[in-house]
C-alpha cells in the first residue's frame, strides 16, 4: 500500500505531465477530504497540500476550525438554507447553479460585508438530474450575477456525464474550456476552471482545467 505522501506525488506528477502534453497551464491540486478524518488532512498538509474541498457544510465546520491555515473550497451541491453556514468560511464556492442561489448568497454577504468568491457550475451534459447552467444561458447569467455587488465570478465548474472510459469525457472537457475563453465581460474574472476528478483529472488538464477535484486517488476509496 503506497503512503498518502506517495500517492499525493503520484498525481502531482501526473498533472504535470497532462498539462505538459496540454495547454502547459499550471494546475492546482485540490484535495477531496468528505469523510477523511483530521489526522489524515493533517498528514496531507505535511505533504505540502494547502487547498482542501468538502461537499457538506456541517461536515467541514469542525475541520476548518481545526485546520484555518488551510483554503477550503465548497464543492457540493448548496441549498439556500445552508448558505449561513458557508459564507465567510469558504473561500470559494464551486457550485452555483442558479439565481435564486446567487441571490440568498448575495444577501448573506451583505449582512456579513464579505464578498463571496463563487464559480458558476456548467451542466455540460444537459443532465436533468445534475444542478447548473446550460452552457448556452452562461454569458446571460453572468451578466445578472456580475450586477450583484458581493459576489465575485472567478471561473466554472462542471462534472460531466458519468463514463468507464475517461476519454468520452473529453468532447465535455473541451467545450468548457473553450466557453471559459470565450467569456470576456464587465465584472466576471475567468481565472479558474474546475474541471475532473479522480477517474478523469489528467484527460481534465490536458483539456485546460487549471484545478482539479481528487478525493479517492489520495485517501482511497469512500464507504
Amino acid at each position: 500500500m503506497n503512503t498518502l505522501a506517495e500517492r499525493i506525488d503520484r498525481v502531482r506528477s501526473k498533472i504535470a505531465a497532462a498539462a505538459a502534453r496540454g495547454r502547459g497551464q499550471a494546475v492546482q491540486l485540490l484535495a477531496v477530504t468528505k469523510t477523511v478524518p483530521p489526522e489524515v488532512i493533517a498528514q496531507a498538509m505535511s505533504c505540502g497540500l494547502t487547498l482542501f474541498g468538502e461537499n457538506r457544510a456541517q461536515e467541514a465546520l469542525p475541520k476548518i476550525k481545526r485546520f484555518p491555515q488551510a483554503e477550503w473550497h465548497f464543492i457540493g451541491q448548496l441549498q439556500t438554507n445552508k448558505v449561513k453556514n458557508v459564507v465567510g468560511r469558504f473561500a470559494l464556492i464551486h457550485s452555483l447553479d442558479r439565481w435564486k442561489l446567487a441571490t440568498a448568497l448575495q444577501a448573506r454577504a451583505e449582512i456579513t460585508g464579505q464578498p463571496v468568491r463563487v464559480l458558476v457550475q456548467v451542466n455540460v451534459g444537459r443532465e436533468p438530474q445534475k444542478g447548473g447552467v446550460l452552457p448556452e444561458d452562461v454569458p446571460a447569467f453572468l451578466r445578472e450575477v456580475a450586477q450583484l455587488s458581493h459576489l465575485r465570478v472567478e471561473g466554472l465548474m462542471a462534472i460531466p456525464p458519468a463514463v468507464s472510459d475517461p476519454e468520452d469525457s473529453r468532447p465535455y472537457f473541451r467545450a468548457l474550456y473553450e466557453l471559459f475563453r470565450s467569456i470576456d465581460m464587465p465584472g466576471v474574472k475567468m481565472k479558474t476552471l474546475s474541471m475532473g476528478m479522480s477517474a478523469d483529472y489528467e484527460v481534465a488538464v490536458e483539456e485546460g482545467a487549471n484545478l482539479v477535484r481528487v478525493g479517492s486517488l489520495l485517501f482511497g476509496e469512500r464507504s
